[in-house]
């Protein structure tokens, strides 16, 4: 159970309506909310043994499924698709209940983002999603791969010569798609925030100590310059995890939902 650490603190554990409250998207708005959620260890990995999973606990994948839950779409890079073996995006039956008693679809939509569009179209993350996928890329993209795909997802063209942030935030706003869940991997991350495209980090962090080898939860280019962040909550889990949520002032202004 995950309890409130800061800015007061609680033993009083915090219901599944509590997680939601402490997790606001903004309303309205003319583009989306871009939420980035990662798990990394004390020590700064942001795997172990090349995996995400090793360093989720029952608190941390808890939270997730809430995350998920509340989102329009969950964006995720090809790589840690396959990497982390996704399975179809469906949620349970209690969470289909909220999400239709809150006026959203039923199941939150895949969006992955592939520039060589290396990926399976015979994945069961494709063929057995209950919402058709997007697949995320540019226009130079394999037209081969691109036709294959196109059986089972929709493939939109982000960019020209290489994958736009702004692009890709162009056309999931063009499905009415606003409440973004980035759920990596690390250059996935590291493109949005450096196309200025992240609005809140909600960082888990394990009790744990991995040693050297993992990379962080950010990687790719180089930022235009250093970003500060607003805390906004610390909670704490059964475990000794750290829920982190901090949000960000995008350079060209976004909303803020805590404010």
């Amino acid at each position: 159970m995950l309890r409130k650490a800061w800015p007061e603190a609680s033993e009083q554990p915090l219901s599944d309506e509590d997680l939601v409250a402490a997790h606001p998207y903004p309303d309205g708005g003319d583009r989306p909310y871009v939420r980035a959620n990662f798990v990394a260890s004390l020590d700064g990995a942001v795997t172990h043994n090349g995996l995400s999973k090793a360093l989720s606990g029952p608190d941390d994948q808890h939270l997730f499924r809430i995350l998920r839950m509340v989102a329009d779409v969950v964006l995720v890079g090809a790589g840690t698709l396959r990497i982390e073996d996704y399975r179809p995006l469906r949620l349970d039956a209690s969470r289909r209940d909220w999400r239709r008693a809150h006026g959203l679809a039923e199941h939150p939509v895949l969006a992955i983002v592939s520039s060589r569009l290396d990926l399976d179209p015979a994945a069961a993350t494709l063929v057995e999603a209950p919402v058709r996928p997007l697949v995320l890329t540019h226009a130079g993209a394999p037209e081969r791969r691109r036709e294959a795909l196109a059986a089972v997802a929709d493939v939109v063209e982000c960019g020209a010569e290489e994958f736009s942030p702004a692009a890709a935030m162009a056309a999931l706003a063009g499905r009415g798609l606003r409440r973004v869940l980035c759920e990596g991997g690390p250059r996935l991350l590291g493109t949005l925030a450096a196309a200025d495209q992240v609005d809140e980090l909600c960082l888990s962090m394990a009790p744990l100590l991995t040693g050297p080898g993992a990379g962080r939860i950010i990687d790719g280019p180089m930022l235009p310059a250093i970003r500060p962040l607003t805390r906004r909550h610390v909670l704490v889990g059964d475990d000794g995890t750290v829920f982190l949520r901090h949000t960000a002032t995008r350079l060209t202004t976004a909303a803020d939902p805590s404010r």
